[in-house]
């Protein structure tokens, strides 16, 4: 190989590495979290459902991973969302009940009263996601 093909060739390289290096970087997968209160197991078809048809989402399932065996004790949402967020279950991050808006949500200045939230040393799924560079 002659010099200036060895010199060209070394050149190209140069041009070319920070591509090869971005896109290495960038190999964390997407992460889509779609979450449906008062959705059960037999609602969606990619489940098994023979009554509910839900194309869309089972194209996503396709494509993705499923969880299958998440389960909050909670009937209500702010104890599946806490525990989303959190990874554990409502006896170790106390919100076992929802958490209740005003009772006047359209009464100026007022705060309303926060009645229960994830103690600040949880870990929650945002900050992990974050960690991980997300």
């Amino acid at each position: 190989m002659s010099r200036w093909n060895s010199v060209l060739l070394l050149l190209i390289a140069a041009v070319y590495a920070p591509t090869v290096v971005r896109a290495a970087e960038s190999s964390r997968p997407n992460i889509v979290l779609i979450l449906i209160d008062d959705l059960g197991w037999p609602h969606l078809s990619c489940y098994g459902s023979e009554y509910y048809e839900s194309p869309a989402i089972d194209a996503v399932a396709l494509e993705g991973c499923r969880f299958t065996d998440f389960y909050a004790a909670g009937a209500v949402c702010s104890p599946t969302r806490a525990s989303i967020q959190s990874g554990q279950y409502q006896v170790r991050h106390g919100i076992t009940d929802f958490i209740p808006g005003h009772p006047h949500p359209f009464a100026k200045l007022t705060v309303p009263k926060v009645s229960g939230e994830l103690p600040l040393e949880v870990e929650t799924l945002a900050e992990a996601l974050k960690r991980q560079g997300y």
